[in-house]
């Protein structure tokens, strides 16, 4: 029971971890395709405007700024 309870917190820390990390936007997900279909902020994985305006070409989506890439802290 003592390495059941161990074993839950050690996932419990790396689940923190790894959500954490992500709180800032990575420079490969700077657009967001957006749309009915994908809300908002959307599909953000594009690192360019030309690759999500490619994904974007015959759909009714658009692409934008990620919202946490355009309000991350400079460092």
């Amino acid at each position: 029971m003592r390495l059941s309870i161990l074993a839950l917190a050690l996932l419990a820390s790396l689940a923190t971890l790894t959500f954490s990390s992500h709180v800032q936007a990575a420079p490969n997900d700077r657009y967001c395709l957006q749309g009915r279909r994908w809300g908002i902020p959307g599909n953000c994985q594009f690192a360019t405007r030309r690759q999500c305006l490619a994904a974007a070409s015959g759909t009714n989506a658009s692409c934008g700024l990620n919202p946490r890439y355009a309000f991350s802290r400079r460092r």
